[in-house]
Parts: structure tokens; C-alpha cells; sequence
């Protein structure tokens, strides 16, 4: 009997195109994850199966008593022994069924379908953001590579982020796509909500997993590729070291994905202890045939078989199976023996020169022994029998062969990985006609397909292979159309699987353009014309010494986690050190005693003191001044102190610690946050939460976005901003480049000010003397979309934002905000001619202009509040085709109201460049005569309609059960005024009949003095 050796090292594993240690090979990764899967059992059958991705037992009641059997003997074995899975066909298999995800995808294909049926403007095309761990040519790249080209066919439009850069720096350029290398924080820098997906394909992106964990980012969808088994064979290891707190870390970025994609379906039971409902399946990757190739660049069969101890004469066939693990050999293999054992004994009767070598690769366990009991009962001789495991190099063992035999009748969820080696390596095979085969294989074209319900049907299959003493000429026929097809032969479903997985995971707002079906991908390949050179360049790298790996992410977080301890402890030591000992504590005691005793004496002495009333008044006066002079929190401040005198103030409004990077600091700009939990601590940023209570419901916070923190400045304005003129950016506009692609819409208006704009409006300001006019930077540029430039206004694109309803709710919001008869138009005319609007709630105004906006912007959203609620019974939102818009309900329509009320109540509107700083005047004055609804826009009205709204509010007479407007900012109108001055009065003349009574008595009986320590 005789054991391969690993002696060079060198053969490949699925998570390592280099080829290295024999242990990374997938093979043993489906061992090593059968090693767990007794633990696995007792974890997940206690589970709800429609809550969790599982491996489900799919077969008859025997099958279901092997695996209680399988945990029960785990629960009393000394040592973790590997899950016997059965391998009668009629018993059924392990399978990894991805419930919860397979039902999303069922929904959504019919979801998917409604939306493409429907008439509606779509202007963007979809964006993904490619995450990679490097820029280097690897089977992952290839895949990805091969993906994302297809993807664009589609209608995608990619951006590849990566951690290191590389080789294919230059081919991602190439199709198109924006590349940009990551370094230290700059994840945290990227607008992920400017994507409708990010894909991370490796552990090293888990930083980009992290900025996504974050708000404003956690409902941007994310899928995780999973192709490393580095973490898999690590947490065992974490779990026996008690370290929960990387288990934790790693569980909770797991979980932030909507889906993890594992390539081989081995990998979902390796990270088991991870899993939270989201694993999935996508096989087909190209590494098997990347590493055989690499493989054969460093090895051949006539060494191999010289170091192993073969001869070149010996016709060698290895038999391999199902990929999993077992305590016994395959019974599928006695079968095999009992087939083929006496069809070999014939012919070796008839020519004694010929010796056959059967190599069986099973089991990381010895399992020589029961092989060569099986053997020697069918006749065969001694030496014509060996056992290799997934521990041995089976790369060498493969090349080897002459015939490789599939010996399994168990059909698996995806094709045996040593199957596509073998067929890279251009050996004959001899297949069962199992269903995932046969989808793949076609009888004597790419091998020899036996009948696995009639075994015996393998004897023709090697009577065709073999003539003579050597291989027939058909064989090797079939070996080399073996290698043209496996090249390929998984790219059309794989590729297909993941624009299709895209397609029902992602979300499509109403102003991104839906992809093509997936079923329009048409049948494609690899794309290995760009990386066949780089297989050689690398196996000359490893050759020469000049191949590199870098460290991965699962060490250093184990080192921080480590160094954290080891400082905790250091600290807990310190601690011990400085303890006071009970003496010290009793000298502290008698110490906070007289002190105590002390104050309490000045106390009585003081309280026995006569005083004159006005020595009183002056206190009490001074202690008000002193009061009013404090510091309110978040508001009296060293950055109020900076913006005092500055004409201007701009505030950035943002919700949650990922917007943190896009924020400005300075005296021109402060900050407003919609979360109290996702503000700077060291800021004067507002809290708008604290200020305006509706914001503490999140539902009305999540509708009015950004609008309801201009709410809150507004509210009680004095007390937060004092500049004559006041502004607002967006937070997205620092995320955004200058640089699109040409296919896309310009995105030229998301630029946040340079300095330069800064001090050109700076000066403007200190200089401007007319109230009437809006300075803006985000502008609505249609100059560079696709879609056709005729049938693009300002109400059409608001209807692309807003599902298509914009118009239609906008009308019927007015109407009802002005009391309007039916047959009177309510949608005020927007021009288009060529002239820029205003978006995202970038602009400078008066502040006496600012708040006539908002009085008409709170009367407005009261309005569009109750149309909302009056169409739609189930309070879902006509404004919205997705979940993200329909919770952000009515701010894109509120983003565009300040061009409608600017038009319309005749101010200037000027467009600054927010680069340059230059100025240009848009829909001048002049030229709207006629055109403009000036007598709606009246302050005067406004304010009537305030005060009417106000009175009702006052009385307590709501005008609807739910009545979002007086939770909007003050509510005053010459009543409260009255009420006010009223209550001062009443105060003031209360605290006179206090002082002239206590006069009084103190003139009747006197001053009292309290004795002593008297109570």
C-alpha cells in the first residue's frame, strides 16, 4: 500500500490560484466542513427553516434516522468525527436549500416584470460599485471581470473600488469603468447612496462592509462574494479560544449583507456560525481550470508517476466521488470494485504484461485497508490498490491517471471540482448519468456517460477507452473535446445567475432605468484571452521567488483584538496598583465631614443676616443676567463665536455618522442632525430632534428628510441664527465627481462649493442690498442624458423622481392648500428653456426670504400630507416605486418647491458654477411677466393662511385626525400675541401682590430669625 506525499507543495485550492499547501484545496475545505457539520445539526434543527439558508436533508425516513443517529453519537464522541453521508441514491442527499432568498427572488420576478410593463420617463442608468481586495489577475478577477462586461450589456453602469491595486488596473479602464484605489479611511469617503448596489468580493473589503453598516448607508443593497476559506478554518479556532468578540465582529458584518454568494457549495457549511438567513450559491468559477493549467506549467505526468513510484507502462485509472468526507469508504466504490474487478482480472489473464493501478481518493482518514479487503475479494492482486485523501496533492494524482473514473451514484448540487481538473488535465472520463452531469456531458464526445442504475454499463465504457496495452485513439478524442468544453462550460450559468440575483435583489428607482432581462445575457465565455498570459507571468513569479501575498484582514483583526486585551489588562493592573487602601478612605470621609459641617455653619450665619430688600432685587437681578449669559448647549459655542459678524451661514443637513466625511467645517458652515445618536460629539451642530418633536417619529422624519431641518432652524429662528442671509448644501454634493461617463446624466449639479465659489459668494453677500433673489449650485442639468432632450421638463422629471405621480399629487396639493374648484388648473407653469433649476437644497437666500419659503413650504406639505393619506388607504406613498422612496416619501418633491415658489413670487434666480464661482442669471424677472401665479405666492395671503391655520390650532380644533402642520415650526398668529402679553401682565402684576404682602408682614411682625442649628 502506498501514500502520496506532498512533497513539492505546490498544487492548488480554490481560494488560492498560486497553488500551495494541500490543504487549501477545495476537497478539503468540503472535509473540513463536514467535520462540523454534527454541531451544524444541533444549531440549525432547532431553527425555523424559512429564516435561515440551510442544508436540508431531501430523501426517505432512513436517511432522516442516519442524521439523528450522526448527533447522538456527537454528543458522546471523544474526538469531532466526520458526518457519514449516505451514498445510496435512494436515500437522498445533503443540499443547501437558500430558502429566504429563493422565496425574494420568486417575488420579485414578478414584481420585476409589472415594472417593465409600465409607461414611465427613467433617465439614469442603474450604478454599481464594484468592491475588490486587489487589482491583481486572479480567478476572481477573471469571473468578475467576465460578470461586469456582461452586466454593462445590460444597461449597468460599473465603479471598481479596490484595496491594492494591480495588473488589471488598466483592463477595467478599458470597458469603461472609473477605477479608484482605496487607502486607510477613504472608504468611509465614497456616497454609497449614489448606487443602487455595491458588490464586495472579498474578506479584504470588509472596511467598505463597515461605512455600509452606517446610515445614511444601511439600506443601500449589498451582495458579499465569499471565495476565501481563510475566515471558515479560523473560527473553529475562535470558539475553543472563547474569542466571541471576533465571532461577533465577523457575524454582524455578515449580516449588514443582503446576500453572501459562496462559489462552491462547501463554503455555506464552513461558515455556518455566520450564517443569518442570506447565504447563496453561485458554482461555476473558473479556479479549478485556472489552477490545473497553472499546475501543468511546473508538473508532468512522467515525472509525477517517477517521484510517486509508477511506470510508465501502467494504465492507471483513479477513481474519485462525491467531494464530502466519510468514516468508511464510499459503498458506491465496492460497487465499482465488484464491476470493474473482474472485467480487469480477464484481461490481465490475456496479456500479463499489462498491469492496471486503481488510485482512490476518499476521506481524509486511512482507509487502505478496507480498499484493499474490497480488492482482493474480487481477485485482484496485491499492489494494484491504493488510498489517497483530500490531504494528499491530488493535482499529482489526477495528472497521473489515464482514466478517471466519477465513482459516485450520488448526484451533488454542483459539478465534482476533480472532474474539471481532470478534464483540464485532458484525461478521458467515465461519468454516471447523474442529472448535473448529464447537463454538462455528452456521451462519447466529451466522455463516457454509464448508466448509474446499471453499473455494469461501465464495463463498455473502459472496452471503448481502451485498446491494447495503451489508450485508444477515441479516448484521447474525447480528452481534448473534454478540455475545449470545461474551459467554458460554467461562464453562460454563472453569469447568467448573477445578473439574474442582481436583477431580484436590487432596487430600481423610478428615475433609474430598468436592465434587460437576464435572460437576454446570450451564451458567452471566460474572458481569458486578457489573463492566459498572466497564468505563465505567474508561475514564472513563483518560480523566480517574486510572488507576493498579502496579509489578510482576518489576522489583523485578531491582532488588534489581541492588542486590546493586552492593553485592557495592562490597565486593570495599574488599576490594582492605585487602589486606596482603608485607611486613606477614612481620612477621605473625616475630610468630606468637616467640610460639610463647615458649609452648614456659614450657611446659619448667613441666614441670620439682615438684608435689605434691594440688596434682594440686585441678587435676583444678577443671578438672571448671569443665567441668560450662559452657554445654551449646542448653541453658544466657540463656532457661534467664530460666525459672529459673518453676513452668512450655510447649514449641511445629514442623518448618521456615515455622512460625517462630507461635512465642512468653518465659520461658513454648520451642520444639522436629523439623529441624535448620529451626531458630532465635537460640534455645534443642532439637534434637530431635540428642537422639533415631529423629528423623534420616524416616520414623519424619514418623509420630510432634509425639508425638516430647515423646520427647525426656522422655528424660533433667533435663537439658532442671526446672519442676514442664510443657506443650505447637501452632504451628497462633497461625494460626488466632476467625471462621469459619457452614458450617463451629468452629474455636474452634485459638486459642493470650491473655495473659491465660497469667497466669490462671500463678497457677494456683504455686498447685496436686494432681498429678492436666490443664489444655487445644484443645478438640474438634462444637457448629457440619454433620453431625448425634447420631452424633458421640469415636470417630467419630476415625475421620473416621484413615480411617474409628481404632477398628478402636486396639483391635487395645491388645490387642496388654496381651496381650489375642480375645474380651475392648480399646476403652476414650470418653462423649459434651457435655463437650470435648482435641486438638492443647495442655495443662499435672505433669511427674510427663507422664512416666507418655509411658511409656504409648511403649508404646502400639510397639503401634499393629506392628499397623500386621502389616495392611498394603506398610508403606503404615491411618490414613490421602491422601499427607500416610499420611506423618503416627500422629499424629492420638496427638493424641487424652492424653484416653484422662487418663480413665481418673482425673485431673481441665479445659478453660481460651483467650481469657478461665475454667476449667471436664470429666467430673468422680466421675461416672466404673464407667466408668473404671483397672487398665490403673496406674502400677505401666506400669512393670513398661516394664521388661520394657527387660530384652529389655538382652539384646539384639528382640522383631521392626524394634522402634520402645527408640529411643523411656531404656531402664532395676533392671538397669540394677545395671549402672550396677557399672560406677561398677569406675571408681572402676580409677582407685585407677592412683594407688597411679604412687605407687610414684615412690618407687622417683624423680621423672624431662625436659631441656630434650630431645625
Amino acid at each position: 500500500m502506498r501514500r502520496s506525499s506532498n512533497r513539492d507543495g505546490s498544487h492548488g485550492g480554490a481560494g488560492d490560484a498560486d497553488g500551495g499547501d494541500a490543504k487549501d484545496h477545495p476537497l478539503n475545505r468540503r472535509a473540513r466542513a463536514l467535520r462540523f457539520a454534527r454541531r451544524w445539526w444541533s444549531l440549525h434543527c432547532c431553527c425555523d427553516p424559512s429564516a435561515r439558508g440551510l442544508f436540508v436533508v431531501i430523501g426517505s425516513l432512513s436517511l432522516i434516522g442516519l442524521a439523528v443517529n450522526v448527533f447522538l453519537e456527537s454528543m458522546f464522541a471523544t474526538e469531532k468525527p466526520q458526518i457519514a453521508v449516505p451514498v445510496d441514491r435512494n436515500l437522498g442527499a445533503l443540499k443547501f436549500v437558500p430558502l429566504r432568498i429563493q422565496q425574494r427572488i420568486e417575488m420579485r420576478d414578478d414584481a420585476m416584470d409589472r415594472l417593465r410593463e409600465e409607461e414611465r420617463l427613467r433617465i439614469y442608468p442603474p450604478r454599481l460599485a464594484l468592491v475588490l481586495g486587489s487589482l491583481r489577475k486572479d480567478p476572481t478577477s477573471l469571473m468578475l471581470y467576465s460578470v461586469s462586461m456582461n452586466l454593462q450589456k445590460l444597461g449597468y453602469i460599473l465603479t471598481i473600488y479596490a484595496v491594492e491595486g494591480g495588473e488589471t488596473h488598466s483592463l477595467w479602464e478599458h470597458i469603461g469603468c472609473q477605477v479608484y484605489i482605496l487607502g486607510g479611511q477613504s472608504t468611509h469617503n465614497i456616497d454609497w447612496s449614489s448606487f443602487q448596489g455595491v458588490i464586495s468580493s472579498s474578506l479584504e473589503a470588509k472596511e467598505s462592509i463597515s461605512s455600509l453598516m452606517e446610515e445614511p448607508f444601511c439600506s443601500v443593497p449589498l451582495i458579499w462574494i465569499i471565495h476565501e476559506d481563510t475566515l471558515g478554518k479560523r473560527l473553529p479556532i475562535y470558539a475553543s479560544r472563547g474569542s466571541q468578540q471576533l465571532i461577533n465582529e465577523w457575524r454582524k458584518a455578515f449580516s449588514r449583507a443582503d446576500v453572501v454568494v459562496f462559489p462552491d457549495f462547501s463554503l455555506p457549511m464552513l461558515y455556518s456560525t455566520l450564517d443569518t438567513g442570506n447565504f447563496f450559491v453561485i458554482p461555476g468559477t473558473p479556479v479549478d481550470v485556472w489552477t490545473a493549467e497553472r499546475y501543468m506549467m511546473t508538473h508532468s505526468r512522467h515525472m509525477l508517476r517517477k517521484i510517486n513510484g509508477f511506470s510508465e507502462d501502467d494504465l492507471i485509472v483513479v477513481i474519485i466521488g462525491n467531494s464530502f468526507s466519510y468514516n468508511k469508504p464510499p459503498r458506491e466504490y465496492e460497487t465499482v470494485m465488484n464491476t470493474i474487478g473482474p472485467w480487469v482480472m480477464e484481461h490481465m489473464q490475456t496479456d500479463q504484461q499489462r498491469s492496471f493501478k486503481f488510485l482512490f481518493i476518499c476521506g481524509n482518514a486511512d482507509h487502505g485497508a478496507a480498499l484493499q479487503i474490497m480488492a482482493s475479494r474480487v481477485g485482484l492482486p496485491n499492489g494494484s490498490v491504493f488510498h489517497y485523501s483530500f490531504d494528499d496533492d491530488v493535482n499529482s494524482i489526477l495528472l497521473m491517471a489515464n482514466i478517471v473514473l466519477y465513482g459516485s451514484f450520488q448526484d451533488e448540487q454542483g459539478f465534482s471540482p476533480l472532474l474539471v481538473r481532470a478534464m483540464c488535465f485532458e484525461i478521458p472520463i467515465v461519468v454516471p448519468d447523474l442529472p448535473t452531469i448529464r447537463e454538462h456531458v455528452v456521451d462519447k464526445i466529451h466522455g463516457m456517460v454509464f448508466k448509474a442504475k446499471d453499473p455494469h454499463t461501465m464495463i463498455s465504457a473502459f472496452s471503448y477507452l481502451i485498446s491494447g496495452k495503451e489508450l485508444s485513439s477515441d479516448a484521447n478524442s474525447l480528452a481534448s473535446s473534454g478540455v475545449d468544453l470545461v474551459r467554458n462550460m460554467f461562464a453562460p450559468e454563472c453569469i447568467t445567475s448573477y445578473a439574474k440575483l442582481l436583477e431580484n435583489i436590487l432596487y430600481f428607482p423610478s428615475v433609474t432605468m430598468l436592465p434587460k432581462p437576464s435572460s437576454q445575457v446570450k451564451p458567452t465565455m471566460w474572458m481569458w484571452k486578457f489573463f492566459k498570459q498572466d497564468i505563465a507571468d505567474q508561475h514564472r513569479n513563483v518560480l523566480d521567488g517574486t510572488s507576493t501575498k498579502t496579509s489578510s484582514i482576518v489576522y489583523t483583526l485578531e491582532e488588534e483584538l489581541q492588542s486590546q486585551r493586552d492593553i485592557s489588562e495592562d490597565e486593570m493592573e495599574y488599576s490594582k496598583s492605585e487602589n486606596l487602601t482603608p485607611s486613606d478612605w477614612d481620612d477621605l470621609r473625616q475630610i468630606e465631614i468637616l467640610e460639610e459641617l463647615e458649609r452648614r455653619e456659614m450657611w446659619e450665619l448667613g441666614e441670620r443676616m439682615e438684608r435689605s430688600v434691594g440688596v434682594l432685587d440686585n441678587i435676583r437681578s444678577h443671578v438672571k443676567r448671569v443665567e441668560k449669559s450662559k452657554f445654551e448647549e449646542n448653541e453658544r459655542d466657540e463656532g457661534e463665536l467664530v460666525r459672529t459678524g459673518q453676513p452668512l451661514c450655510i447649514y449641511e443637513i445629514y442623518r448618521g455618522t456615515g455622512a460625517w466625511p462630507f461635512l465642512h467645517n468653518g465659520a461658513l458652515y454648520r451642520g444639522i442632525s436629523l439623529s441624535k445618536i448620529g451626531q458630532r460629539p465635537i460640534s455645534d451642530d443642532i439637534d434637530a430632534v431635540g428642537r422639533l418633536p415631529i423629528l423623534n417619529e420616524t416616520d414623519y422624519s424619514d418623509v420630510l428628510g432634509e425639508v425638516g431641518g430647515m423646520f427647525v432652524v426656522a422655528d424660533k429662528i433667533d435663537a439658532i441664527h442671526k446672519p442676514p442671509w442664510i443657506g443650505f448644501q447637501s452632504w451628497r454634493a462633497a461625494g460626488k465627481k466632476n467625471v462621469i461617463g459619457k452614458s450617463e446624466l451629468s452629474l455636474d449639479y452634485l459638486v459642493a462649493l470650491s473655495i473659491e465659489a465660497e469667497n466669490v459668494l462671500r463678497e457677494i453677500v456683504g455686498n447685496e442690498t436686494n432681498g429678492d433673489i436666490i443664489y444655487y449650485w445644484a443645478s438640474m442639468d438634462l444637457g448629457n442624458t440619454t433620453v431625448d432632450i425634447d420631452v424633458l421638463d421640469f415636470w417630467s422629471v419630476c415625475d421620473s423622481l416621484n413615480a411617474g405621480n409628481c404632477r398628478t399629487v402636486f396639483e391635487d396639493s395645491f388645490r387642496q392648500m388654496y381651496n381650489l374648484p375642480h375645474d380651475m388648473p392648480a399646476l403652476p407653469y414650470m418653462p423649459s428653456d434651457g435655463d437650470l433649476w435648482s435641486i438638492l437644497n443647495s442655495w443662499v437666500m435672505p433669511t427674510p426670504s427663507f422664512l416666507e419659503f418655509i411658511m409656504f413650504s409648511r403649508l404646502f406639505v400639510d397639503s401634499l400630507d393629506l392628499v397623500n393619506r386621502d389616495k392611498d388607504d394603506n398610508h403606503l406613498c404615491l411618490l414613490g416605486s421602491t422601499k427607500l422612496e416610499r420611506k423618503q416619501c416627500y422629499t424629492r418633491v420638496m427638493e424641487l418647491l424652492v424653484n416653484v415658489w422662487a418663480y413665481h413670487s418673482a425673485r431673481k434666480m441665479v445659478y453660481m458654477d460651483p467650481v469657478s464661482g461665475r454667476l449667471e442669471e436664470q429666467y430673468p424677472v422680466d421675461q416672466r411677466k404673464g407667466l408668473m401665479w404671483v397672487m398665490y405666492f403673496n406674502a400677505t395671503l401666506l400669512k393670513h393662511m398661516d394664521e388661520d391655520l394657527a387660530e384652529a390650532a389655538l382652539d384646539r380644533l384639528p382640522l383631521r385626525k392626524k394634522w402634520l402642520w402645527p408640529h411643523t415650526g411656531e404656531v402664532h398668529n395676533q392671538g397669540v400675541f394677545d395671549k402672550e402679553r396677557e399672560n406677561k401682565y398677569r406675571r408681572k402684576q402676580e409677582k407685585k401682590r407677592r412683594i407688597k404682602a411679604k412687605q407687610l408682614e414684615r412690618k407687622t411682625y417683624g423680621y423672624k430669625q431662625k436659631a441656630i442649628g434650630g431645625a
